[in-house]
């Protein structure tokens, strides 16, 4: 499991989304609509299939009804908050396998609980190219186990 994604590889290095003959779903949790609508672009140009959702309670309504395989999430929304909905995943008998990447406007000053259940945690503002190289390394990780 990825603690934190801070160097990444070349472009040239990059692994593409596994060949599964299915579009890969990647949920998206922010609250800033133009950060939101930024990355959803980003990610659906990479050939994502992008669910977005407003705060982290809209968040787990949709992990609960829509089958996702990564997700991008916020760590300070209103509602439930990016790290309260990692927790909730983590705990989910169904949904504890899903790769979580934590988006934060702060540094991530020390380990504790909550970024440990996060498979990567990335600063914003987070280009798209460092986005999309996360989540194609989480789900060449996640292939290969």
């Amino acid at each position: 499991m990825l603690q934190e994604n801070t160097s990444l590889p070349d472009s040239n290095s990059a692994v593409p989304p596994p060949e599964t003959g299915r579009q890969i779903r990647v949920l998206l949790a922010e609250d800033d609509r133009a950060l939101r609508r930024f990355l959803e672009v980003v990610l659906e140009r990479a050939g994502y299939k992008v669910i977005p959702a407003t705060d982290g309670l809209e968040a787990m309504k949709v992990a609960l009804s829509t089958r996702i395989d990564v997700v991008v999430t916020d760590a300070m929304m209103p509602n439930l908050s990016g790290h309260e909905f990692c927790r909730f995943l983590r705990n989910s008998q169904t949904l504890s396998h899903i790769p979580v990447i934590l988006l934060s406007a702060l540094e991530r000053k020390e380990t504790n609980q909550n970024t440990e259940r996060v498979n990567a945690f990335l600063t914003k503002p987070v280009s798209g190219e460092i986005l999309v190289e996360c989540i194609e390394r989480l789900l060449a990780v996640k292939s290969d186990e």
